[in-house]
């Protein structure tokens, strides 16, 4: 199962799954995790979301490597709302959102034009002791330049260095690109 996320097999990957139900052979987190991967980086987050939700009725418990390929599946699909209710529902199942998670859920918000929900996140990370990396700073300041929200591009751009992430060609693009947005030429 692993090797078909890897080789970005989706539909193998499934095919696996369910031969894996139609055997003796039962499926374990580690394997509906790889699967969900697999269907996250085949661009299939329906199919990744179906896996993940089969998997919480067979009565495993998702780790932090299922949230985060669901999240991931859900920003892949513009689905904000869903990434945001997986990385609640990490929460609740007492499993600490890591980097990665809240990378992942601002990028959906930013791909759904929340920029005010990507900042949130960007904000909660700090509160909850996380570090945000620059990935994380270019997710926000990207939702803030398709929400035409250049002011905000600009200062989290210059927040960055403060906050110990340095900014690379991708977070300064999309400062450029809100300005531009807004009219601010330099």
């Amino acid at each position: 199962m692993s090797a078909c996320e890897k080789g970005q097999q989706w539909q193998r990957a499934l095919d696996l799954s369910t031969a894996m139900h139609m055997s003796a052979l039962k499926p374990d987190v580690i394997s509906y995790s790889a699967a969900i991967s697999a269907c996250e980086k085949g661009q299939q987050w329906q199919r990744a979301l179906e896996l993940f939700n089969v998997m919480q009725q067979s009565d495993l418990q998702p780790n932090d490597f299922s949230y985060n390929a669901a999240i991931s599946a859900c920003e892949k699909g513009q689905q904000w709302q869903r990434a945001l209710g997986l990385l609640a529902g990490m929460q609740q199942s007492h499993l600490q959102p890591s980097v990665i998670s809240y990378n992942a859920a601002m990028s959906a918000c930013e791909k759904g034009g929340r920029w005010e929900l990507a900042l949130s996140l960007l904000s909660s990370m700090r509160q909850k002791q996380l570090t945000p990396q620059e990935m994380s700073h270019s997710a926000a300041i990207s939702a803030c330049e398709k929400g035409g929200q250049w002011v905000l591009a600009l200062g989290l751009l210059s927040s960055m260095r403060e906050m110990q992430a340095t900014p690379e060609v991708i977070s300064h693009n999309a400062a450029m690109s809100a300005c531009e947005k807004g009219g601010q030429w330099v």
